[in-house]
């Protein structure tokens, strides 16, 4: 069998993906397999969240449900990670493990490593708002387009007896 470390993607209850991962850490070395399972990875990335008008950074998964195993299978590996609670089994075909890409895993990696954190907001096109900060503070409007990369969403607000389009920050606009 290969004796080369693969990363492999472990299917979890969802939401159980930290506690899958404090568990198979111990059992890693309770049970003595440091030489086989190395690292265990739950994949998240940094998310910026505007809540009551603040923006906050929090950590999102990437793949809720899943997380990342770097290992050498062979059968007492796959035991000790298979027979972890809330594990419900590996991704591949039937039993057998498919370890990931090298290049998705590269990918992931720097996803996850990246510095500037990504902006989310909820809101969606045509969404009622109200502008809380600047030259068109208290004017309502509807969302145009989201630009989450550079926190930024385009209002349609009625000025000029016509609807006109404001590019504004994700803290500048609440929803109604």
């Amino acid at each position: 069998m290969d004796q080369t470390p693969r990363w492999y993607t472990i299917h979890t209850y969802a939401g159980y993906e930290n506690a899958v991962e404090r568990n198979l850490k111990q059992r890693i070395e309770s049970l003595g397999m440091e030489n086989k399972i190395f690292e265990v990875v739950v994949p998240t990335e940094k998310k910026i969240r505007v809540k009551a008008g603040k923006r906050i950074v929090e950590e999102e998964k990437i793949y809720p449900g899943y997380i990342l195993v770097r290992m050498i299978v062979d059968e007492d590996s796959w035991f000790v990670v298979r027979n972890t609670p809330r594990v419900t089994g590996f991704v591949g075909a039937g039993n057998t493990p498919v370890p990931m890409e090298e290049s998705e895993v590269k990918t992931l990696m720097k996803r996850m490593d990246a510095e500037a954190p990504k902006h989310r907001i909820d809101l969606t096109k045509d969404d009622p708002i109200v502008i809380m900060d600047g030259p068109f503070k208290d004017l309502e409007g509807k969302v145009g387009e989201i630009d989450e990369e550079r926190g930024k969403v385009k209002v349609m607000v009625a000025m000029f007896g016509r609807e006109t389009p404001v590019e504004l920050d994700f803290l500048q606009i609440r929803k109604l």
